[in-house]
Parts: structure tokens; C-alpha cells; sequence
């Protein structure tokens, strides 16, 4: 099987309805928790690099040294167009890898939405969450790298996802979302939920079990797609 590496930073922030369909799609996932296990040399030549996310700030390496190692690894697997899928703080740090500034929204955009896509992103994989709600949950946004091809937007956040190359997809967003184990998510960014005005516990917990189901199913058809099209040599 080929391998994937996904570089967790918070155990609720996983890889969710994604872990068995890229098994399906004959890759066996691992998880490289930073904070805990080193990037190693295996981890450098996986098949493909999951980045996830994270409520750290993609520019804050000066608390958070371990950053500029995952920047490191990324500029290396971009530079030589080896599979990269980034997932909210991992988008962040594409972008940033991609020399594009990262820096805190206007607001905070969290809970469930639908986002706009460009007609490029019409003509990608990303086509599948066309039309549906996605689960949003950052503070902070990006400038679109050089190169790249913006897929998807919001009101709040205009670069929502981008694809750069071939083999790389950057998304803000989290369609890997499932109602199982969101009630982690809730207990883990409690005081950023207390924070925002009109949020609340109970709606975040009845929109997932309504819309998650859905927008997962459509997530997974949007990796799978993606898969099947990376190069051949990827």
C-alpha cells in the first residue's frame, strides 16, 4: 500500500471520514503527532503529506518552533511536486510555504456554510461540495501564492481553497468532518466558542448531526477524485 503521513496537532483534528477512504483508495495513514513524534526521514518520502489543523497561527513559530520544521518539509515536497493536501492550519502553511502571507481574518468564521466556487474550481474535484455546507472554523486567512488557482471562496474568507500544480490541494475549510467524535471539537475549543458572539455550543452540535453526514460523504468522493488524478508517477 502507499503510505500516507498526516501530521496531527490536536487528536480531535484528525483525518475523520478521510482515514478509511484513502485505505479504500489503497494508502494506509499514519499520524505524525507534532508535539510528541519528530518528522523523520519516512515522513519526508511518504506517497502523500496530510497537514491538519490546529488554533495556532501559521506565522506563530516563535511559540510554536515545530512549525518551521513542517514549512521546511513542505517547501522540499512542493519544490519537488510530491502530494501535499492541506486542511485549514495545513493550507495556511501551504500558502505560507508558497511565500503567500498568512495573517488573522477580519473575523472569526465558524460554523457550518456553504462556500462559493470559482469556475476553476468547478472543473476540479472540489466540484462535489458544490451547493453544500462545510464546516468552517478559523480565525485567521491567507493571500492566494503565485501560481495557484483559487477553487473556492466566502464572503468572509476569499481564499477558501487553492490548488498549486498537479498534486497539491489547500483547503480552509473541513469537509472530513464527521458527527462521530465531534463532541471532542466542542470540549476542545470551548473558550474560543464562548468567544464569538451567536455561537453556541448546542447549535454547533445539531448542525453537525444534520449536515456532516452529507458534506463527508461528498468530502470523500472529492479525495477520491483527487487521488485518481494525481500524476502517475505520484
Amino acid at each position: 500500500m502507499k503510505k500516507v503521513v498526516a501530521l496531527r496537532h490536536v487528536q480531535f483534528e484528525d483525518l475523520g471520514a478521510f482515514e478509511p477512504a484513502l485505505r479504500d483508495a489503497g494508502y494506509a495513514p499514519r499520524y505524525c503527532d507534532i508535539g510528541r513524534d519528530t518528522i523523520s526521514d519516512s515522513d519526508r518520502d511518504a506517497d502523500l503529506l496530510v497537514v491538519l489543523g490546529a488554533p495556532i497561527g501559521a506565522y506563530e513559530e516563535d511559540k510554536y518552533p515545530f512549525l518551521l520544521d513542517e514549512l521546511h518539509l513542505l517547501e522540499n515536497r512542493l519544490a519537488a511536486g510530491r502530494p501535499v493536501l492541506g486542511i485549514c492550519l495545513g493550507a495556511q502553511l501551504i500558502a505560507r510555504a508558497l511565500g503567500a502571507a498568512v495573517y488573522p481574518g477580519k473575523v472569526k468564521e465558524i460554523g457550518w456554510a456553504p462556500v462559493e466556487l470559482t469556475d476553476a474550481g468547478r472543473q476540479t474535484p472540489i466540484k462535489h461540495l458544490d451547493g453544500i455546507p462545510v464546516l468552517h472554523w478559523h480565525g485567521d486567512t491567507f493571500d492566494l501564492p503565485k501560481d495557484a488557482r483559487r477553487l473556492a471562496s466566502t464572503v468572509i474568507t476569499p481564499n477558501q481553497a487553492f490548488a498549486f500544480g498537479a498534486s497539491t490541494l489547500a483547503l480552509q475549510f473541513h469537509p472530513e468532518v464527521e458527527a462521530k467524535g465531534f463532541e471532542r471539537w466542542l470540549i476542545g475549543h470551548t473558550l474560543e466558542i464562548a468567544s464569538v458572539p451567536g455561537l453556541s455550543v448546542p447549535v454547533l452540535r445539531r448542525e453537525t448531526l444534520d449536515l456532516s453526514g452529507q458534506t463527508a460523504s461528498r468530502g470523500v468522493r472529492m479525495l477520491r477524485d483527487w487521488l485518481e488524478g494525481l500524476p502517475p508517477d505520484q
